[in-house]
């Protein structure tokens, strides 16, 4: 994996989507870690947090669709792609640069072949000097996805052979197919039969 971009800060900025100055998402951040000194302790509470207490919209049985960050924890609910744009906010809001990352994954390998895109993040770590990748979409139906600094451990695993793949780039910023799917529609059920399939 490889940063889209060299410059950092990049990973730290707050736009309509990543809303990180929002006085809620930046609140909420800052409740979060308010104990912890230790920057990869704060990334870990965070991701936590977001996998175990924002609910999967599809899993929970939701229909509201939810895209920037602020929305998300509003309603305490999103896909993956809007999990993953609330957690880079909660941690740009503690300054840990943090990124998007993008899977091609089979939608049901036990019916069909359709692919479907699937979202997530990269942190940067100061004190490790390095990035890692972590899968904030909720651990239900076998997932188990977690944060760890040594071995990469995503909600999916990949199927080479059906042509699953994780693009190798670390995106600084949501990229359009995404956030113009989750725009176009109010109801889940609807998105859900037009997730997009690529980037």
């Amino acid at each position: 994996m490889y940063p889209e971009s060299e410059d950092l800060s990049d990973y730290l900025v707050s736009d309509a989507i990543v809303d990180w100055q929002t006085p809620a998402v930046r609140q909420k951040a800052l409740e979060l870690t308010q104990t912890l000194s230790d920057e990869v302790a704060k990334a870990r509470c965070l991701y936590e947090w977001v996998r175990d207490s924002i609910s999967h919209s599809n899993d929970a049985g939701l229909d509201i669709v939810t895209c920037t960050a602020s929305e998300v924890l509003y309603h305490g609910s999103g896909i993956c792609f809007a999990k993953s744009h609330l957690l880079a906010a909660l941690l740009r809001a503690v300054n840990i640069p943090a990124g998007f990352c993008y899977q091609v994954l089979r939608l049901d390998p036990s019916v069909d072949d359709e692919m479907v895109l699937h979202g997530f993040n990269a942190i940067y770590l100061a004190t490790l000097d390095k990035w890692i990748r972590v899968d904030a979409r909720g651990n239900s139906n076998g997932i188990n996805a977690q944060f760890s600094v040594r071995k990469e451990q995503l909600a999916y695993a990949m199927d080479p052979v059906a042509d699953e793949f994780i693009y190798e780039a670390i995106f600084a910023a949501p990229v359009d197919s995404v956030v113009n799917r989750l725009k176009m529609y109010t109801s889940r059920s609807e998105l859900w039969l037009d997730l997009p399939q690529s980037l």
